[in-house]
């Protein structure tokens, strides 16, 4: 990790009505680290994780990326943004109509202006990098398993070579065989392609398997922020009794 700030929230909040979600928040995301957003349901978890690529906007504070303060720009704006900063939905977000190639091509139809050649060559690329084969390009969505989809969303997301990759809920709903694969590619494609990684999950094994460091929200704030070997011993109690329940809250 080279320590160096690539997303930073300052006095960052957010409510929806009148329950507030972040409130007053600061953090730093580290280029190079796998860095979890750990908490239970409810928490503002997904809402923290979409403030770094403006999907959602803070009510007040600000959202740095790069240098750039993203709070106010326009969906125009935030194009280029949305480039460097690739998400993984939970439910991955996959056009059920259109087959994996065309899911993994649509991005680059939309943003660059490659070849069909060049396209298809990058889209066997970046499937090999989540461990698929050129032989699920022509498949539907339908009928691939839950993990496959994953796979192939996250292929997706990281063809246009972003620069930092955002999950959101990314083992939820998979079995456990399946969400260590996920695991292990979320740590093995941070390393390989040289990116930032934040997680958002309740999941504690997840967790401990991925993160390098570990920010732990509740009741809208950043309770806890350091490294996952000081986070099971941490003088939050909250954070403590969530390791020994093994992050079962769903």
């Amino acid at each position: 990790m080279s320590g160096e700030t690539i997303i930073s929230f300052h006095g960052i909040s957010r409510a929806f009505g009148d329950k507030v979600v972040l409130d007053r928040v600061d953090l730093d995301v580290l280029a190079g680290e796998v860095l979890v957003i750990l908490g239970g349901s409810g928490t503002g978890k997904s809402v923290a994780l979409r403030q770094m690529n403006g999907l959602d906007h803070p009510d007040s504070g600000t959202v740095v990326v790069g240098g750039t303060d993203i709070t106010r720009l326009t969906e125009e704006e935030l194009v280029p943004v949305r480039r460097k900063v690739g998400m993984l939905f939970q439910g991955g977000a996959l056009f059920d109509s259109m087959t994996v190639f065309e899911n993994i091509a649509f991005p680059l139809w939309e943003h660059t202006s490659m070849t069909d050649a060049e396209i298809r060559e990058r889209a066997v690329e970046v499937l090999s990098f989540v461990d698929l084969g050129p032989e699920v390009l022509p498949l539907l969505p339908s009928s691939l398993s839950g993990g496959m989809k994953k796979r192939v969303s996250l292929a997706r997301t990281i063809s246009l070579k972003p620069e930092v990759l955002l999950y959101d809920e990314p083992t939820t709903g998979l079995d456990p065989v399946t969400s260590m694969t996920i695991n292990r590619l979320i740590v093995d494609l941070n390393t390989r392609l040289a990116t930032t990684s934040v997680v958002v999950t309740h999941d504690i094994n997840s967790t401990l398997y991925v993160a390098d460091r570990i920010a732990f929200l509740m009741d809208g704030r950043f309770v806890f922020v350091g490294p996952k070997a000081e986070a099971a011993t941490s003088t939050v109690p909250e954070l403590r009794a969530f390791f020994e329940a093994g992050g079962t809250e769903k």
